[in-house]
Order: structure tokens, then C-alpha cells, then sequence
């Protein structure tokens, strides 16, 4: 790549940001954890010098839901605002192509997990661990196809 991706936690540069676009949820590759909802369709894009993520998808009802952040990828928790299952998440950018990511819950820890887009820029993975109300540790996978 001739261009060098960098990614500095205040100004960063996201002309090359592999995760900015809108992503479809691929069912058949994915390992939804029971009882959770899904998100069907997630869109990162620029807003100045922040990220907006808008998610839509289905509670563990099969109810349609929206949610939307904004914020930077320093790792610090930022609001989310139409999620009830947690309202902040913090994004944390490991290299190039991988961010971890952090929700809670009213400043309690909801979930974990790592975000890692493709070599090939088609396709991202989304794993996520995390100890639900009442103590049992789940896991899951989520795998979206680029737009």
C-alpha cells in the first residue's frame, strides 16, 4: 500500500480507515450468542474528526432496533444513544485493520471483543465475549460482508 494508514488516537487520518462503509450481516458465517440480539446492517461513517456508527438490527425478539454512536477511536467511552442492552461503547485501534471494542452498561462492562476488517477490505469479523445477569460467560461471532 503506498500510502501509510495512521491512525493517532486525537487527529486521526480516516481517508484510509478499511472500516468506514456499510456492512451486511452474513448470517451463514456468523455465531450469534442465544439471546442476544443481532445487528443486521452496520455504517461507520466520517463526521469531522469523529466516526459515526449507525447499527441497525433485531432484539432477542425479532424487534427492529437502531442505534447510533459517535466518537473516536482513543479507547475512551463514548454515549450510545437507542441501545437498551448497554449506552456507551469505547473503540480502541490495534493496527490498521483491528479495533477492540468495550460497551457498558451505565459504566459497568456489558461485552468485549475485536474488530477486524479483511487483507482483501470485503469482508469483517466481529468476536465478542462477555458474562451476562446472572454469571454465565458467552461468546459469539459476527461475520458482515462489505456493501
Amino acid at each position: 500500500m503506498a500510502l501509510a494508514v495512521s491512525f493517532m488516537a486525537a487527529g486521526a487520518c480516516f481517508a484510509a480507515n478499511p472500516h468506514l462503509g456499510t456492512w451486511k450481516l452474513n448470517e451463514a458465517k456468523s455465531k450469534p450468542v442465544p439471546g442476544m440480539g443481532r445487528n443486521t446492517t452496520v455504517t461507520y461513517t466520517e463526521e469531522k474528526d469523529k466516526i459515526k456508527v449507525t447499527v441497525e438490527g433485531v432484539d432477542k425478539d425479532g424487534k427492529p432496533t437502531h442505534s447510533v454512536w459517535v466518537g473516536k477511536f482513543d479507547g475512551k467511552a463514548y454515549p450510545l444513544k437507542g441501545n437498551v442492552t448497554y449506552n456507551s461503547v469505547a473503540y480502541k485501534v490495534v493496527n490498521e485493520r483491528t479495533n477492540d471494542i468495550t460497551t457498558m452498561k451505565d459504566g459497568k462492562l456489558a461485552w468485549s471483543g475485536k474488530i477486524t476488517v479483511a487483507a482483501d477490505g470485503k469482508s469483517r469479523t466481529v468476536t465478542i465475549n462477555g458474562t451476562d445477569e446472572k454469571g454465565k460467560k458467552f461468546s459469539g461471532k459476527a461475520v458482515y460482508d462489505k456493501e
